[in-house]
């Protein structure tokens, strides 16, 4: 894996397990990670802001890998600061079907939780996380330079040894 890319945060680790949260989908519903416990593993993509460059290659890349994800049963989500009638319009822009979840009020409560928190810039640095059934992280992958995509095929592999 490239040095630029981080396996922890400044608040996780591999092993620990993954804070619960609520945050509102682009459709304006309730999104609650602990309802996925013992059902099915996560992925949460944080991702710096709708609509830009790079995050707009990142999730259509994901919408079309979504029969991988769900042959390692997995959901995914995509996280941001961005808020719900942003992330709406972004979505139907790109034509994804995932949920893009807000973390806009209180502002990156959740990129907070996780800590991943660009710390020049404030957004959510791009990173990735694969949590078990268990609710426990298996896979952290922060991309240190947020211009550049997160390495899928480690993702996938992370996926490939639950």
């Amino acid at each position: 894996m490239d040095s630029k890319i981080r396996t922890e945060t400044k608040t996780l680790q591999v092993g620990d397990v993954a804070p619960d949260f609520t945050l509102k989908t682009a459709n304006k519903e309730d999104w609650r990670l602990k309802d996925f416990r013992g059902k099915k593993n996560v992925v949460l993509a944080f991702v710096p802001f709708a609509f830009s460059g790079v995050c707009s290659a990142q999730l259509p890349a994901y919408e079309a890998e979504l029969d991988r994800f769900k042959e390692f049963d997995a959901e995914l989500v995509s996280i941001s600061e961005d808020s719900t009638f942003a992330l709406d319009a972004w979505a139907k822009s790109m034509k994804t079907s995932f949920p893009l979840l807000s973390d806009f009020y209180p502002q990156g409560q959740v990129v907070d939780l996780y800590g991943v928190r660009h710390p020049v810039a404030g957004m959510a640095e791009r990173s990735l996380f694969v949590i078990d059934k268990e609710g426990i992280i298996r896979h952290i992958q922060v991309t240190a330079t947020p211009g550049e995509l997160p390495d899928d095929e480690a993702l996938f592999e992370a996926l490939r040894k639950l």
